[in-house]
């Protein structure tokens, strides 16, 4: 230990970023997307390369092992080890240089693979290799296992496609790695790069050695494991012809940061495709859809995926996926198989699709349907949908999982159906379910036996697993793993699988490489058993808290933490919202995973029992804005804000409850009282600069903010002068505290809608929803508010009254919090299944021909901001369809994420500055840009103040919009 802390000081002087040593920072590294937990030394976040290349020059003076790491998506446990992890994703993420005349660029490590390819599009250009985690992984893991994707039959591995390197070797050196064919002498190489270049030669010039290579590694050309020798010997030909060439970034590919430290890379770019489409090919037996796929690609098809019945059945469970599903699925298929096809025109992608069809029935292979998609939003889809099929596969409650360790092992097509049903036949003969997905096209279908492993019984079943499919993968000239890598999953069973000829040439070159073993030790070679650094395991146990929300239908509190198995989704920033304060601050722990990670440890003993309460993890769970994200876009369907609730109530039971949550939480009371006769004196205290700086002072709030001005006359004081139409059908406005006291206009122009449509509106009467205190972890509050909410709701809803709201948060908790505060009630059902967002009604009526209201046909342009809690339970579209039922409005809408105003989390002083950074990633640009005659449209209160405050815009709710133009009629208030 006094070797790694002078190691750890040492270090500390000589890097200009962080190096973190605390236990909380230990624990957000010490896992990745796979079923291994190990706790690293320390985690280095470097801000140049100079401050990785000191950490390798002291690794190797002081004998500490290293971990480059990037997105940590891996899923075979090769982005944890013992080490000082080095975290490239933060801050050397750049691209370099771009020729698009020879199609190549020069990137650093850390960049994601999407924001590349994002760069690229305007070029014309792309990455070829997509794999399923290119919204999260980072180029330098990506090349690190030889990663490859949908379009393998194309693009081939991620080795196919690096032509250069800057890597540091085990000496502290850096060295660029390039083809070295043909070249005179090695002059352009050090010492230590020379020493390391004629070891490789002289190894892998070796007849001997040579015909070794040629046995013993698979003949699939789909193949990521060991290291790439077979790339320096010619012939005989796996998938591409080798022709000998000499570049020692082949080894460096796949090699999961066993060799060097990689700092910069130069990829091979391929055009963008100029079309394409889709044939969703469904079928009634997964058998059948596997023997179909050799006839397939009969006629060439890009990439064919399977998605699988666990993977449909799954989608359909969580909103986002489900609402994805129906744009191209037609009925209830068993699994189907998405073909793409490239054309140059619609005409020769529709000729495509219609061989396909042809040639499908021809050869009998049992296709129900054969439904194309050629809309690239519907494409996009699919896409989207088939990617997120890993993490579908982890949402599966309890503690049986869908295991990562044998999945991506890839085989020759004809064979595929016939090694799925031996795989699947030999888990049921001991007891083991199994899950699935696949690149039909490349052979490789991942099946993921379902394990618990926290009993020692059925962690016995993984090498069990996993020594049958390596016999059957040998048979049949299988590769072992064809994109995740070996990691701590595999590795251990390489020199079964390549043979122990081929396994000691393997041997040579980590020897060659790294001769005092620090740079990820125990991966490809010299591992231990699969067994060990299990994240669970048999000794693993959970605190049962006595919890103040129900967690009955996730298994308890624990197991609904657990749900995160780290695939880290949450870490993308290319669209959507998850994680809006990952997206912000680029900090693990401020991921989904992160937080998940930090509670679980708390919870397993991991830390000690009292950091469950602790300042520490409150730090943790603080920047969560319970936006809801995670529970549409995670495929876990992990509840993060659901568990900070419970968070924040077992919290303010063991310190006491803040002065200002409090407030906060009883802030329609408050409103109560300031609005009315009071309200012009209350407003114009609040807008006064001593008073601004006393709330700060007293309660936190930023005095930045303008505050939300009450009204003098509250909307249900107008509502109960008004003159009501009469009507037989009527409805019941949900009117909440923001509409009510701060902007009363909305919800009169609400009524007036309804009542132009021919409803009669009704108010139900009730107090606070209790969406306040419920974002506060207020749960008796928040209990009692719901339980008068439904009492009030519940005559209405029995009725079959829609029960419309206009602020989303607040409606949709009947939809969504009041399950769980109230459970096992009918009435609370009731209530919710009656519950609808304005925009929804109105798309009802007008999907139903029921609208009866004139347009205005003049011409306007919306841009429309999805409220978060919208998004994740309903979707934009019913917006989308309502906004744009006046004939000639036109409607753009921004992708986003949150606005970051959250309610109240906006207005505290500690959040002023990372709420504005939320929204200055997309949202308040887009409004800048916006013409000044464009409608700048939101349904959440502070999402509208935020973009208010920032920008000068106040956006107008929906239902101003709609009301303003039913005949061109303007609002008068």
């Amino acid at each position: 230990m006094t070797k790694l802390y002078d190691f750890l000081n040492e270090l500390r002087q000589q890097v200009d970023g962080r190096l973190r040593t605390d236990e909380y920072s230990r624990i957000l590294y010490s896992t990745d997307a796979s079923i291994y937990q190990v706790m690293p030394h320390a985690v280095l976040i470097p801000r140049t390369v100079a401050d990785v290349q000191a950490a390798v020059t002291l690794a190797a003076e002081y004998q500490v092992p290293l971990l480059p790491r990037t997105g940590g998506s891996s899923l075979a446990g090769q982005a944890v080890n013992e080490a000082l992890v080095i975290d490239m994703s933060r801050h050397l993420d750049q691209v370099i240089e771009l020729n698009q005349d020879e199609q190549w660029v020069r990137v650093q490590p850390g960049i994601v693979l999407d924001e590349l390819n994002l760069f690229l599009r305007p070029h014309g250009l792309q990455f070829g290799p997509d794999p399923a985690s290119s919204n999260r992984a980072c180029m330098g893991g990506i090349v690190a296992n030889n990663s490859t994707g949908s379009h393998s039959i194309l693009y081939g591995m991620t080795a196919d496609h690096v032509l250069a390197a800057n890597v540091i070797l085990n000496d502290g050196s850096v060295v660029y790695l390039e083809d070295l064919t043909g070249l005179p002498n090695l002059s352009g190489l050090n010492d230590r790069a020379t020493q390391i270049t004629q070891a490789i030669k002289q190894l892998t010039n070796d007849p001997t050695n040579q015909e070794i290579i040629r046995q013993g590694t698979p003949r699939h050309w789909r193949r990521c494991g060991g290291y790439n020798l077979d790339r320096f010997v010619e012939g005989p030909s796996f998938r591409w012809p080798q022709d000998g060439r000499f570049n020692l970034t082949n080894l460096i590919c796949g090699s999961e940061g066993t060799l060097a430290v990689m700092t910069e890379l130069k990829l091979n770019l391929v055009p963008l495709p100029k079309m394409t489409a889709l044939a969703i090919i469904h079928f009634d037996a997964l058998q059948t859809a596997l023997a179909a796929v050799p006839i397939i690609l009969e006629v060439a098809p890009s990439a064919v995926e399977l998605l699988d019945n666990l993977g449909l059945t799954m989608c359909r469970d969580v909103p986002e996926y489900a609402r994805l599903l129906t744009t191209f699925i037609e009925g209830q298929p068993n699994c189907v198989l998405i073909t793409e096809f490239y054309g140059e025109s619609e005409a020769e992608l529709a000729h495509k699709i219609g061989q396909l069809r042809t040639h499908l029935h021809q050869q009998g292979a049992g296709e129900t349907a054969v439904i194309s998609a050629t809309d690239p939003a519907i494409q996009a889809n699919v896409w989207k949908v088939r990617k997120v099929g890993l993490g579908l596969m982890m949402s599966i409650k309890g503690d049986h999982k869908p295991i990562p360790f044998i999945e991506d092992a890839a085989v020759p097509v004809e064979h595929l159906a016939d090694y799925v049903i031996q795989v699947e036949d030999f888990c049921h003969s001991i007891g083991t379910d199994v899950a699935y997905y696949a690149h039909a096209s490349a052979g490789c279908i991942h099946i993921r036996p379902l394990v618990n492993t926290k009993k020692a019984g059925e962690i016995a079943k993984l090498p069990e697993i996993t020594s049958f499919s390596v016999e059957l993968l040998r048979g049949y000239g299988g590769s072992f793993s064809s994109e995740h890598g070996d990691g701590r999953a595999r590795s251990w069973l390489n020199e079964r699988f390549f043979g122990p000829d081929l396994y000691r040439l393997y041997r040579q070159v980590k020897q060659i490489f790294d001769p005092d073993n620090i740079f990820n030790p125990g991966n490809i070679v010299n591992a231990a058993p699969m067994t060990e650094n299990l994240r669970y395991g048999e000794d693993y146990q959970a605190i049962q808290l006595q919890t103040h929300l129900d967690f009955a239908d996730d298994l308890g509190f624990d197991r609904a933490v657990e749900m995160c198995n780290g695939a880290g989704i949450c870490r993308k920033r290319t669209a959507d919202t998850m994680c809006p304060s990952f997206m912000a601050t680029r900090e693990e722990e401020h991921s989904t995973r992160g937080r998940a990670n930090a509670l679980r440890a708390a919870l397993s003993g991991r830390l000690p029992p009292t950091e469950l309460t602790s300042q520490r993890l409150y730090q943790v769970m603080d920047l969560c804005i319970s936006c809801k994200a995670c529970k549409a876009e995670c495929p876990s369907s992990v509840d993060m804000a659901k568990i900070k609730t419970e968070f924040l109530a077992q919290y303010h039971a063991a310190n006491g409850t803040p002065l200002r949550d409090r407030l906060l939480g009883h802030i329609a009371r408050l409103s109560r009282l300031a609005s009315g006769p009071l309200a012009p004196i209350v407003n114009f205290g609040a807008s006064q600069p001593l008073s601004r700086r006393l709330l700060g002072r007293l309660v936190g709030i930023s005095p930045q903010r303008t505050l939300p001005a009450f009204t003098r006359q509250p909307f249900t004081n107008w509502f109960a002068r008004r003159q009501s139409p009469p009507s037989t059908q009527k409805v019941v406005l949900f009117n909440d505290t923001f509409n009510t006291y701060n902007d009363p206009h909305i919800a009169i122009a609400a009524t007036r809608f309804l009542e132009a449509a021919g409803f009669e509106v009704i108010l139900p009467g009730h107090g606070c929803c209790g969406r306040p205190f419920i974002s506060k972890g207020l749960v008796n509050e928040a209990k009692a508010a719901a339980a008068d909410t439904v009492a009030r709701l519940l005559p209405y809803a029995r009725q079959g009254l829609p029960i419309i709201g206009l602020e989303p948060s607040c409606l949709l908790s009947l939809r969504d919090e009041y399950l769980y505060l109230l459970p096992n009630r009918d009435e609370t059902q009731l209530v919710a299944n009656q519950a609808l967002m304005f925009e929804e009604f109105v798309a009802q009526l007008a999907g139903q021909n029921q609208l009866n209201v004139a347009f205005s046909d003049e011409p306007r342009q919306l841009l429309l901001h999805g409220h978060c809690h919208q998004k994740a339970l309903v979707g934009t579209a019913p917006s989308q369809q309502v906004l744009t039922l006046p004939p000639n409005y036109r409607l753009t809408e921004v992708d986003s994420g949150c606005c970051g105003m959250a309610g109240s989390f906006g207005y505290e002083a500690e959040h002023y500055e990372i709420s504005l950074k939320m929204a200055e990633r997309r949202l308040l640009p887009a409004v800048r840009a916006a013409s000044a005659d464009t409608l700048i449209v939101a349904a959440g209160t502070s999402c509208r103040h935020q973009v208010a405050d920032a920008t000068g815009r106040m956006p107008l709710h929906p239902a101003e919009v709609l009301w303003q133009a039913i005949n061109n009629h303007g609002f008068h208030g």
